[in-house]
């Protein structure tokens, strides 16, 4: 469901995940990926939710950075996504964590649902990246 969510932002070619590497990060000794899979009522999987924590120094808590929320679409609008990220939200609260975080694209039309959920975008922060060269040229300086 990884690729099939790369097809959907428009960024196949993008995504080099391979089932061996998401089992080895969701399944090491000590994994720094957590996930949840959503499942209709024969047990086949419709959606899921990658995430691991992130950490505020304001808050002086953990927090959830949500990775990757998909839900497949035949089966959205069905309260998949919403069953996933309330149980994120559950974690949340169970453990003292004071946010739970993800980013969407703007063109993305679930925008309207997570603000119906009660989230806000954070239109001040600018998100900044590093990756490939520039990320190798910093690293050898």
């Amino acid at each position: 469901m990884v690729h099939e969510l790369a097809e959907y932002e428009r960024s196949p070619a993008e995504c080099g995940l391979t089932a061996e590497q998401l089992h080895a990060a969701l399944f090491a000794p000590h994994p720094a990926l957590f996930g949840h899979v959503a499942a209709d009522g024969r047990g086949e999987p419709v959606g899921f939710a990658l995430w691991f924590l992130n950490y505020s120094t304001w808050t002086g808590t953990h927090g959830i950075y949500l990775e990757d929320l998909y839900v497949r679409p035949d089966h959205r609008g069905g309260g998949a996504g919403r069953q996933l990220l309330a149980e994120l939200a559950r974690l949340c609260v169970r453990r003292g964590y004071h946010r739970l975080q993800w980013w969407v694209l703007d063109w993305n039309p679930a925008t309207g649902f997570y603000q119906a959920l009660g989230a806000v975008p954070m239109a001040e922060w600018t998100v900044y990246r590093l990756a490939g060269t520039a990320l190798h040229d910093l690293a050898a300086q």
